[in-house]
């Protein structure tokens, strides 16, 4: 085996890259995770660490499986020991609640039947209570980049098993930000699908009602890649639901807060100028921006853990705390214990689900066709500060996170940039459930290694026509469909095939229809030398004031061509030439 050859930062499309090269092997792979995890013990990534003795049966069986019919042959993902896989230990971050599993949680069988090999189990914020990564017995994990830092938490350990090369990806756990926070503190992506999505039949319960499992990638599409193979109900999962994905358009509208937002911790600084940057990169990109007042998804987040909805935390775990007195991390107990206020009564738990039905019908009004974006965290903290101030500094790290679940909101934190040296910034987008595949596209848009610009086409290479291959060939996807600023004539070239000419004038201007695409910049210069004349691509103002780069046509190549302004679009254009062919 050539080391060098297994990637540091693992992917599933490099080590089946790998794999069908013949450059490393399954086994290989499996022995250099168990080695990085033995050089990183001192982070307290693992509670089970990777053995070969556990992996060996889900070796053997990849013999028997075909790499082209098995999309995740061969792919290690580390799982959050909350989640249970069948004959390892599950402790959800307490020694005293430790049992073997008989059995895999759903999600976990889906993805061995892919081909995926399970490695280990991961250290956790206790009972997946935190935002920290400090709150195990099992050693508090730190941050892969920084380690003075916190990870993030409760997901800590599935983190940094991918920031440090020990997994491809791995699940997670989210019930206020679990699945994002972290992602955000390393750089990665943290998918954190609709609630019921992914069934969560094997895993310990926070919250039962609004826990979701995750995943952490260090790629967008290998996290979509997960999403496809566990997404669906499981029959015997009261929680479950089937919520297929939808279109795969991106939104048309992106949301972003209005006014000031609050930044913490010693780099609050830092990470408020991070958030200016990103956002300024938004609002000069082309897409449609609204800024909107996001004061009742804070509302909604306060009755997370400042009311009696708390008290599903309480439910679950009441019976093993009063029987384990002294198990639990000091902590977690308080935070625990909060669910058992006495003015956290019936009456009371009502009132704020009334509430919170009001908030939720708002919120889907407000990102109905929309994406809204966050900073998925508005500083981080050294471990020793939240040591000094467990509460109060957890509490911060959640600010822009714990409404979503509460709201059935689907999510993905992605990153955006640097806050400082190995300090990465991230942001979250959110959208409705049946608008995830949309939320998915506005990531792709935002993918920081591949510049991308909206381009304007309103002829043959829409969707559906026959020059569409060279746009997705190109890299290109769609955005939406809309139209040009009253200032354009519409001509029928003189070409065969026939195209559109869309020609500005300084009077006698109509609205055009269009669609804009995504296309990466370095795809850019081969689209446009490829253009004939008198076609050509310029400047194009659309309706909402937005200007975009798109295709216009010379005024001279329009003078033999015919006028189908009063069309309004190409599509129009070519429906009305079938009607008169009939």
């Amino acid at each position: 085996m050539t080391i060098n050859a297994i990637p540091k930062y693992m992917s599933v499309n490099a080590l089946r890259a790998g794999y069908l090269r013949g450059s490393f092997t399954p086994a290989e792979v499996i022995e250099s995770i168990i080695e990085r995890a033995k050089d990183t013990e001192d982070y307290h990534v693992w509670i089970t660490p990777p053995s070969l003795e556990r992996i060996t049966p889900y070796l053997e069986k990849l013999q028997h499986l075909s790499i082209t019919e098995y999309p995740l042959w061969g792919i290690p993902f580390a799982i959050k020991d909350n989640i249970e896989v069948q004959g390892w230990p599950v402790t959800a971050g307490c020694p005293e609640f430790s049992s073997v599993s008989e059995q895999h949680a759903v999600v976990v069988e889906r993805l061995i039947a892919a081909g995926a090999i399970p490695v280990g189990k991961t250290n956790l914020d206790q009972f997946a209570t935190g935002l920290v990564g400090t709150r195990s017995p099992y050693g508090e994990t730190h941050n892969a980049l920084r380690p003075e830092l916190i990870s993030g938490g409760s997901s800590s350990g599935s983190a940094v098993a991918v920031a440090l090369g020990q997994a491809a990806f791995s699940l997670g756990t989210d019930t206020a930000g679990s699945g994002r926070i972290p992602a955000a503190l390393h750089g990665l992506v943290g998918y954190k699908p609709a609630v019921g999505a992914w069934p969560s039949s094997g895993l310990v319960p926070a919250c039962r009602s609004i826990d979701c499992i995750t995943v952490f990638t260090h790629d967008l599409e290998d996290a979509v890649s997960v999403d496809r193979i566990v997404r669906g109900a499981h029959a015997e999962d009261a929680f479950s639901k089937a919520r297929p994905l939808g279109p795969t358009s991106a939104p048309a509208k992106w949301l972003l807060p209005k006014g000031e937002l609050t930044f913490f911790g010693p780099f609050a600084e830092a990470y408020e100028k991070a958030w200016q940057t990103a956002k300024q990169t938004l609002l000069q990109s082309g897409l449609h921006i609204e800024e909107v007042d996001i004061s009742m998804l804070q509302e909604a987040a306060a009755l997370l853990y400042e009311g009696p909805l708390v008290a599903e935390r309480w439910a679950d775990l009441e019976l093993f705390v009063k029987q384990h007195p002294g198990a639990l991390f000091p902590v977690t107990e308080k935070v625990l214990r909060t669910g058992s206020k006495e003015t956290f009564t019936a009456a009371a738990l009502f009132r704020a689900q009334h509430r919170l039905a009001e908030i939720r019908r708002k919120t889907a009004e407000l990102l109905q066709n929309a994406v809204l974006v966050l900073p998925t965290c508005g500083g981080t903290w050294t471990r020793e500060q939240v040591l000094q101030d467990p509460i109060q500094t957890n509490s911060q790290m959640g600010l822009y996170t714990n409404h979503c679940n509460l709201l059935d909101l689907s999510a993905i934190a992605v990153p955006a940039g640097k806050v400082a040296e190995d300090m990465p910034f991230g942001i979250t987008l959110f959208t409705l459930p049946e608008q995830e595949a949309s939320m998915v596209e506005a990531a792709r848009i935002l993918e920081p290694h591949q510049k991308r610009l909206l381009v304007a086409v309103c002829g043959l290479h829409m969707k559906g026509m026959s020059l569409e291959p060279q746009m997705t060939g190109l890299g290109a996807f769609f955005v939406e469909e809309t139209r040009t600023a009253p200032v354009y004539r519409l001509y029928k070239l003189n070409t065969s095939p026939a195209k559109p000419g869309l020609v500005h004038t300084l009077e006698g201007g109509v609205s055009v229809d269009l669609e804009l695409w995504s296309m990466p910049l370095s795809s850019f210069g081969a689209f446009t030398a490829a253009i004939p004349a008198p076609l050509g691509i310029g400047k194009i103002q659309l309706h909402d004031g937005r200007v975009v780069s798109g295709f216009i046509c010379e005024a001279s190549g329009a003078q033999n061509a015919v006028d189908m302004s009063h069309l309004g679009g190409w599509r129009n254009i070519v429906s009305n030439d079938v009607v008169e062919m009939k």
